[in-house]
């Protein structure tokens, strides 16, 4: 079973920034992709950010400039910084991972898990 957890929303500011993080246990063997899914108040949760296993961070039209995640090279380390925050940014920001069918992973086909989600709230 893998186990997301976000961590490091709080309150900011318009304009302001902050550091999400996404810790990952258990097993990671299968896991293809990761994302972040904000949730908007009274909205359903948006794709924002897709990181394959092995690749580049692909960003919605709606966060890129402002939504970067550096990779250190560390599997499943997918921790944005979200830069320049307006009240679009207000929010729980769910960790995701997909899970691959390939291989010895045929019954995570179709897996996602999800993490409880760390609240952001852009205020002014």
């Amino acid at each position: 079973q893998v186990q997301l957890r976000e961590s490091g929303g709080g309150l900011v500011q318009a304009g302001g920034s902050l550091r999400l993080s996404c810790a990952v246990s258990g097993d990671t063997s299968c896991i293809s992709a990761m994302g972040w899914h904000p949730q908007a108040p009274g909205k359903e949760r948006e794709l924002v950010a897709t990181i394959p296993d092995s690749g580049r961070a692909y960003y919605a039209d709606s966060v890129k400039g402002r939504f970067t995640i550096p990779r250190d090279g560390a599997k499943n380390t997918v921790d944005p910084q979200m830069n320049s925050l307006g009240p679009g940014g207000t929010g729980v920001y769910f960790c995701t991972a997909d899970s691959s069918g390939w291989g010895t992973c045929a019954e995570t086909e179709g897996d996602s898990y999800w993490g409880q989600g760390t609240k952001v709230t852009v205020s002014s």
